[in-house]
């Protein structure tokens, strides 16, 4: 008689996305139960493209390229802070809309996390730096550099806050626009 063989459990590939006009992070994980390995982490550059919709039209093509390459579970992204500046919020809203388009193209679902949320969650303070985060997540995830620019490590961050998030309230998943509503009152009106 041989080996009896563990239940295999399932593996779970999660993106995480730091929005932005100019630089856009991405970062991906692999979770197999509470274990989690990095799989790839970067930057899409988008200051080089002169035009707002053309930046928006990159951010599309890229975001689906790296997920029909890695074919993820659930994508999370990181949600903008509010600034003074209307126009720079107006245009990182839209970053965020058309990342979030790529991925429910693709019949992804879709979470939201506050920086505060993600900070708190991957360091344990809720107003640790871009640099703490990703000297935190090089121990976690075992890479060698943190790289030059930290929109990189900023949406590995979301994606392991979305891992450790995972069964919460916060990540509950809405089965229609109505019980979304419903369940986020002051966030639609």
């Amino acid at each position: 008689m041989g080996k009896l063989e563990k239940k295999s459990e399932r593996e779970r590939i999660i993106l995480g996305l730091d929005p932005g006009t100019n630089v856009m992070g991405y970062g991906l994980i692999t979770v197999i139960g509470q274990k989690i390995t990095l799989l790839q982490f970067g930057v899409i550059h988008l200051s080089k493209y002169s035009g707002h919709e053309l930046k928006l039209k990159k951010i599309f093509e890229r975001i689906i390229s790296i997920i029909d390459d890695f074919h993820p579970d659930e994508v999370a992204l990181e949600a903008p802070f509010f600034g003074k500046n209307v126009q720079s919020m107006l245009k990182l809203g839209r970053a965020q809309g058309v990342a979030m388009a790529a991925a429910l193209s693709r019949d992804i679902p879709i979470t939201e996390y506050a920086p505060k949320k993600v900070k708190q969650s991957v360091t344990s303070n809720g107003n640790a730096s871009k640099e703490q985060v990703a000297n935190m997540l090089k121990t976690l995830l075992n890479f060698k550099e943190v790289p030059k620019l930290l929109d990189a490590t900023d949406a590995l961050a979301v994606a392991v806050c979305h891992h450790f998030q995972s069964g919460s309230l916060v990540t509950k998943k809405a089965k229609s626009w109505e019980a979304f509503i419903s369940d986020n009152p002051g966030r639609v009106k």
